[in-house]
């Protein structure tokens, strides 16, 4: 994977991007960077996975809605200065693709925080748009639903989308962010590591 490329086509998009073998080097970075701040995740396997909120929990306050599950806590998430999540998809065109049910987490890349920390594993990255789009709705969606133990056709079958209309499907705004948004920072964190659904 040729992440010089793949960078670049970030940069140009406006977004500051990152790279780190590992995912412990990635969380010293954010560990580092990050003192003293009130930090809002977004629901991802990802961050679970780096164990970042333990890492950063320990010098900022840290509001993550998958520790309490509420909707008080969801806002609250939202109100933070500093926010990070990961993407269910990127192109290496430079494009992000993201999926949500409640729609709180992609509304914070777009528009609240000071920066938006993306942290992405190469599993995420697609070669054309097209394929990241794909990805999110039949390999990402699936997984997900399967995971919030939703009933939905993709949760029982965990092969594909069936753009069901059911009261629990997880499918229901999609953000497909081809420039950073003028009102924030916005900084890619690539790891050249599986992580995430």
């Amino acid at each position: 994977m040729d992440y010089e490329k793949i960078r670049k086509n970030f940069e140009n998009h406006g977004f500051a991007t990152q790279f780190f073998a590992t995912k412990e080097e990635a969380t010293e970075y954010l560990v580092n960077t990050l003192n003293r701040r009130t930090i809002g995740f977004g629901g991802s396997v990802t961050l679970r996975e780096m164990g970042l909120y333990e890492a950063l929990d320990k010098n900022n306050a840290v509001v993550w809605h998958n520790r309490v599950l509420s909707e008080e806590v969801r806002r609250l998430a939202n109100s933070t200065r500093v926010y990070i999540t990961s993407a269910n998809a990127i192109s290496e065109t430079g494009i992000i693709v993201n999926i949500d049910g409640t729609g709180n987490r992609v509304a914070m890349t777009t528009f609240g925080p000071e920066i938006c920390y993306y942290i992405v594993g190469k599993n995420k990255i697609l070669p054309t748009l097209e394929e990241a789009i794909h990805r999110a709705k039949h390999v990402s969606g699936p997984l997900n639903a399967r995971r919030l133990r939703r009933k939905t056709p993709c949760a029982a079958e965990g092969n594909k989308c069936y753009d069901c209309n059911t009261p629990d499907r997880i499918c229901r705004v999609t953000v497909i962010t081809d420039r950073a948004p003028f009102s924030m920072k916005s900084e890619i964190i690539f790891i050249d590591q599986d992580l995430g659904l």
